[in-house]
């Protein structure tokens, strides 16, 4: 694969020096790995035509979206000693990377929806690059780019984040912006139509900061320290389910009928709790743990606006033994498990500001080996990201390779429907497809 890399800054002097603290929500985020993205278009173009079109507009385009995102250009920055809180720091002349690639993969096989080797992936995410350590603190850079072209087919957008920077909610108003510019050259119909990011920190929790930097081993940041990667040959598989709406609502029928006085019932918990059946036929361990997103800016006291930059998510965790989860009522009790746990979060503000939900007390009968965590949110329409080539062909979330997340997002055809995204060994994914695919028989 050919390879170009430049920097792209914010225009000049456009934007003074600013340090941003990070928040418990931020800190929790310091050690995992960096978010993956991947969009696709159709554009069957020459490299004549990406060299001269594509290329130029995107850096143009990126570099006013920077001038108002432009903690993207900065770094994280932190003190292992402890003599600071970590912050995002940008410095004027602070760049982000972007490479400009060409590919001879198969196009289409990548944006299928059915199982493909992972590795295949990882030459269109970007890395984000060394974290030096300069006297008392390391360095890392938070934000890189990526842009590919398959000859006469389409082309990719790689993102790599830092997932201490942004949470999806901020992410997904940075590709708002970027996309806007770029369609119409200038910043002025985003001005005009979205919510400038808000900086100032908000969320203002010293106890609980403090509480989440001791249980953050800040040591690892070291003279050694590297981010993780992601790196093949892997025995893992990636695919894509659609969930139509026709069978969600089934799903949510057969739920609010056996179980009348639940008291939350959605098409998100539902599309989880038939995934978290499916992946338990994959999963040989006795306990499962399903962890469910929470966007909590409308749940702090006060609330936090919906432009504030930086994290603000939590998490609504959910329990049970693999076997339970397997069995005839497996989906129905899976449903129930979220939906009373997701009441209870909801209704009790006090959850998140005084960790009543520490994990120490969720795992007092052992940490199971399986944790199963949500990437994205079909709230999110990323099917809507469209740079002036119309929408993306595929998306796909390629840091579900580093553990047992999956991902679920609003569908391309209809945001009604949903996708989930797994990443599995291969032999795990032939169980999760029989078991997946059994329960749609009916409504194929």
């Amino acid at each position: 694969m050919v390879k170009t890399c430049l920097q792209v800054s914010p225009p000049p002097a456009s934007v003074s020096d600013t340090s941003l603290s990070l928040t418990f929500f931020d800190i929790v985020f310091l050690l995992r790995p960096p978010i993956h993205f991947l969009f696709f278009y159709d554009l069957p173009l020459t490299k004549i035509q990406f060299n001269e079109t594509i290329i130029p507009n995107l850096k143009h385009s990126l570099s006013i979206t920077l001038q108002h995102f432009f903690p993207y250009a900065g770094n994280l920055i932190v003190f292992p000693n402890r003599t600071r809180k970590p912050e995002i720091l940008y410095v004027d002349g602070d760049s982000v990377k972007v490479t400009f690639a060409e590919c001879n993969l198969d196009f289409h096989d990548l944006t299928g929806y059915h199982p493909r080797n992972c590795d295949k992936f990882y030459n269109l995410i970007p890395l984000l690059g060394e974290c030096p350590k300069i006297s008392d603190y390391v360095k890392i850079p938070v934000f890189s780019l990526q842009v590919t072209i398959f000859p006469n087919c389409g082309i990719s957008i790689g993102m790599t984040i830092h997932h201490s920077l942004v949470d999806a909610t901020t992410q997904f108003s940075f590709l708002k912006a970027w996309t806007s510019i770029t369609r119409f050259g200038t910043d002025e119909s985003f001005l005009a139509n979205e919510t400038l990011p808000i900086y100032e920190r908000l969320i203002i929790n010293p106890k609980r900061d403090e509480i989440f930097l001791e249980r953050t081993k800040l040591e690892a940041f070291n003279e050694d320290y590297q981010l993780p990667k992601l790196s093949g040959p892997t025995d893992k598989v990636r695919a894509t389910f659609v969930l139509t709406r026709t069978f969600i609502n089934q799903l949510k029928k057969m739920v609010s009928t056996k179980l009348p006085t639940l008291p939350y019932v959605s098409s998100f918990t539902v599309a989880c709790a038939y995934t978290w059946c499916c992946l338990a036929h994959s999963y040989n361990d006795e306990r499962e743990a399903f962890v469910i997103p929470i966007d909590c800016r409308t749940r702090m006291d006060p609330p936090v606006p919906a432009g504030y930059f930086g994290n603000c998510i939590w998490g609504c965790i959910a329990i049970a033994k693999t076997t339970l989860l397997m069995g005839k009522e497996g989906f129905i009790e899976a449903a129930k498990l979220m939906g009373e746990n997701l009441h209870k979060v909801l209704m009790d503000k006090d959850d998140i500001v005084n960790d009543k939900l520490a994990l120490e007390n969720l795992f007092s009968d052992g940490v199971p080996t399986t944790i199963i965590s949500i990437a994205g949110t079909p709230k999110l329409k990323l099917y809507d990201i469209d740079f002036g080539w119309g929408k993306p062909k595929k998306l796909e979330r390629i840091s579900l390779d580093y553990g047992t997340s999956i991902s679920i997002d609003a569908g391309k055809e209809s945001d009604q429907d949903l996708e989930i995204g797994v990443s599995l060994t291969a032999t795990q994914m032939q169980d999760f497809v029989r078991v997946f695919n059994l329960g749609l028989e009916p409504y194929i």
